[in-house]
């Protein structure tokens, strides 16, 4: 009878049962009358030295007889005569006490006693005992377990094998809305709603087969008393077995985490907004960041609305004081201001096209709450837009339809940086169907508040950007002058936005002698310190290509400059002198119609492609010449002799380098594009563009494209003269001559007093050697005049009591343009005479008081 039962060696077994617990009978004077196996293995004492005595003398110390004895007094007074200990409800002494073994020492034992009633009426006591260790392990495991079905705020349900419910604690019920008496028999079915049900009925299955306990497991959890009310709950189950192994259901511990998860996923929210909004400086980018993190998780569509100023990157009212229009922040409402519809976004597609379009700008109405949001700056919660009126007044028939939708709950947030009102954020709710709550809307302000930074930013740099891009694009040339040398086309791409405007730069320049000079350059660097250096060494080209200088002398004088910009640029603070270096490079070009020759230096720059007329592309070799800017090396010219109709491709870096390619492959890449295009410039610019260039280059890519062109022989009449008196009289002969063949008798007069002025000049200080003189006929009538002198004529006022010093003085006033060009043998003082004005000016030298021929 006390052996224990096999397979019980876990869980909250009951100490006094039969298998394991000791027992012993006393009769009504407490003499020991039975004694079992179980009390001699806990206390020692066989049945023969027990039986027959008194147990309190036996059993317990001297010193604990009386209180033994009032404790069981008091027990037995207590219990009515009902024997029963475990129903008492507060026993101080019992059920333990302190007993000895036969060796000597104590034991602590449980007891309970129960009385037992003869036929003679006499009372004897059955006891049973059982280690107190034991009796307070079972006694708190009894606890747990009522405690777990009482007052545990932990759901708990304990289903059978088929799933069916077979008792719930009071947490669950309460849950249930059901007293726990009523849920007993029912199944899960009949508490939750669709995909909730299969979701958890499927893991209790699983459980039950398996016998892999379900932990934490988070799930949707809508009651059908309360479908509109989504609640989160986690959700752990365990299989039961009996001692034998036979699966007896399954238990579940439900917990309702809605709170947690709610947080938990703001939390989540925050934590996207951070990483996703704000990966660019562009405003249109920034704003559809912000409506993607927002929506599905807080919301089921959502809008970015920014003022009409901020959307073009411009100052706002708070800013300036007054808005894009002219209108002071006093003038108008702050809701009544124009805005402009950024991103929209939802998990509705019919909900799109019942929003306002990202791109379209209008007024919200003063009634609507947004419009009250951008009045106060402050957020708006309508968690029932069906109470709120003024959502109707923007557009009837767009609300109408949005209701139809299912919208039912609004949030407006404000757009504000540092101190600045940039626009708001509209949020709606309408497939999930619980309405925003305060909650909802800190989170949706902080959002905001995340986002409406990077808009700041995105705004503060897109005005810089426009700033330098406006700069830079009136440092560069808006339409390139046609000229009889060259066919041009071009082609100037700024770098992505994210970069930074750069200071590449091209240009064509109209030389004398019917020459043109073609030029590319590259500023090291993005941004308005690279534009304006770039603006600075276009003027500085241009004036030097007005002084007739030979490429490599270009180059060296502006190698001085960069030079001296670099000098002048004073570390920023916190930064090193290597960050402020000023650099660029360039390809300096001059083509001459008359003789086909184009010479050619370049400072670090790439080197042209030439194309052939027959379709080769070659990269001549240069002299490569150092960067601008590292002063003190030389540069070297080089010449080339082109065919009438050659195609020359000077460009800079970021043409060969962009998509990745490595200059090697970029050159080939350029050398195809350039050999399999055809047509017009215009269509190999655009070939060019599409086969190098990805959509948004890295860099800023410049282009010029020039095809050459050859004066016709009869187009240029030149003669050597020889230094002596008779030479201006020949001069003014030959000129007389020339024109009346070319059609221009009308201007043989002017031209023959300026040949002749030209000509004393060159006879005079040329040193003796032959003269040249050089008549061409183009846009203009160009007349040159070349001697083997250095000395360099030069504009002066005369004085009435000088006899000369007043033909360079005539020639200014009888030509378009003048000036002088140096060559390796001398020089060439060159005029031009617009021949549209061929006769005006002719009748206008008539009138001028001249001095001596051959004044200086």
């Amino acid at each position: 009878m006390d052996a224990p039962a096999p397979g019980l060696g876990e869980g909250p077994e009951d100490p006094f049962a039969l298998h394991n617990s000791a027992s012993a009978v006393l009769d009504d004077q407490g003499i020991i009358v039975g004694w079992s196996e179980r009390a001699q293995e806990h206390l020692g004492y066989p049945p023969e030295e027990v039986l027959g005595r008194p147990a309190i003398d036996l059993l317990f110390d001297a010193r604990d007889r009386e209180a033994v004895r009032d404790a069981l007094a008091a027990y037995e007074r207590d219990r009515g005569g009902s024997g029963d200990l475990t129903a008492m409800p507060v026993l101080p002494v019992l059920p333990v006490l302190s007993v000895l073994h036969r060796s000597g020492r104590r034991v602590e034992l449980g007891f309970r006693a129960r009385a037992v009633v003869r036929a003679d009426s006499t009372r004897e006591w059955f006891l049973v005992v059982a280690p107190a260790q034991e009796v307070l392990q079972w006694e708190t495991d009894r606890s747990v377990l009522d405690g777990l079905f009482r007052r545990s705020p932990i759901g708990l349900s304990v289903h059978a094998p088929d799933l069916s419910i077979l008792r719930v604690n009071r947490a669950l019920a309460r849950f249930a809305q059901l007293p726990a008496a009523e849920v007993r028999g029912r199944r899960a079915g009949d508490f939750l709603i669709g995909p909730d049900l299969e979701t958890i009925e499927t893991r209790l299955r699983r459980v039950l087969e398996t016998g892999e306990p379900l932990i934490f497991t988070e799930q949707p959890c809508r009651l059908r008393s309360d479908p509109g009310n989504e609640r989160v709950v986690s959700v752990s189950a365990f299989r039961m077995e009996d001692p034998s192994g036979a699966v007896l259901g399954v238990t579940q511990l439900v917990e309702d985490v809605t709170d947690r998860y709610r947080a938990r996923r703001r939390l989540a929210l925050l934590n996207r907004a951070s990483a996703r909004i704000g990966t660019t400086l562009d405003l249109d980018q920034t704003t559809r960041e912000l409506a993607d993190v927002a929506v599905p998780d807080l919301a089921d569509a959502v809008s970015v609305d920014l003022l009409e100023a901020v959307a073009r990157g411009e100052e706002t009212i708070a800013e300036s004081g007054r808005d894009a229009y002219g209108e002071s922040a006093g003038d108008s409402g702050e809701g009544g201001r124009l805005v402009r519809r950024m991103a929209v976004h939802s998990v509705v597609a019919e909900a799109l096209r019942v929003m306002y379009s990202a791109g379209e700008v209008f007024q919200f109405d003063p009634r609507t709450p947004q419009a009250r949001c951008l009045a106060e700056q402050q957020p708006i919660l309508e968690p029932v837009l069906h109470s709120s009126p003024g959502w109707y007044f923007q557009d009837p028939e767009r609300t109408r339809r949005a209701l139809g939708l299912g919208a039912h709950s609004l949030i407006v947030v404000p757009l504000t940086a540092r101190g600045v009102l940039l626009g708001l954020l509209s949020l709606w709710r309408a497939e999930r169907p619980e309405p925003f709550e305060e909650d909802d809307v800190r989170l949706a302000e902080e959002c905001a508040a995340r986002a409406a930074l990077c808009i700041d930013n995105a705004r503060r740099y897109t005005q810089q950007h426009q700033a330098a891009l406006t700069l830079q694009r009136s440092l560069l040339p808006r339409e390139l002058p046609e000229h009889s040398a060259v066919e041009v086309a071009h082609r100037y791409l700024p770098a992505d936005p994210a970069t930074g405007v750069g200071g590449d730069w091209f240009d064509v320049i109209p030389l004398s002698g019917a020459r043109v000079a073609l030029v590319v350059g590259d500023v090291v660097g993005h941004g308005l310190h690279a534009a304006a250096t770039m603006g600075r060494l276009r003027t500085a080209v241009h004036t030097l290509a007005g002084l007739d200088y030979a490429p490599d002398e270009v180059l060296s004088h502006l190698d001085d400059l960069v030079s001296r910009l670099a000098e002048e640029q004073e570390p920023a603070e916190g930064r090193s002198q290597g960050q402020q270096i000023v650099g660029a490079t360039c390809l300096y070009a001059v083509y001459d119609p008359t003789s086909r020759r184009c010479t050619l230096a370049r400072a670090g720059h790439l080197p042209p492609a030439v194309v052939a007329p027959d379709g080769t592309v070659s990269l001549p070799e240069l002299p490569e010449g150092p960067p601008l800017g590292l002063g003190g090396l030389p540069f070297e010219s080089a010449e080339l002799e082109l065919a009438e109709g050659s195609l020359l491709a000077l460009y800079t870096d970021g043409l060969v380098r962009a998509r990745g390619h490595d200059l090697d492959e970029g050159l080939e890449r350029l050398r195809e594009a350039l050999s399999e295009a055809g047509g017009s410039l215009e269509e190999t610019c655009t070939a060019v563009q599409e086969a190098l260039l990805p959509e948004h280059p890295h860099d800023d890519v410049a282009l010029l494209l020039a095809r050459t062109r050859v004066l016709a022989p009869e187009q240029v009449a030149s003669w050597e003269l020889p230094a002596e008196p008779t030479a201006a009289a020949r001069a003014r002969a030959l000129t007389e001559t020339t024109l009346t063949g070319w059609g221009l008798e009308e201007m043989a007069f002017t031209a023959e007093l300026v040949v002749s002025e030209l000509v004393t000049n060159a006879y005079r200080y040329g040193g003796g050697a032959p003269l040249t003189l050089r008549f061409i006929r183009d846009r203009s009538l160009i007349c040159e005049v070349s001697d083997h002198s250095s000395t360099a004529p030069h504009l002066r006022r005369a004085r009435t009591t000088d006899e000369g010093g007043r033909g360079l003085f005539l020639v200014a006033q009888l030509t378009e343009r003048w000036g002088t060009r140096y060559t390796r043998d001398g020089k060439t003082v060159w005029t031009e005479f617009p021949l549209t004005v061929a006769v005006a000016a002719a009748t206008d030298a008539g009138r001028v008081t001249t001095g001596p021929a051959g004044s200086p």
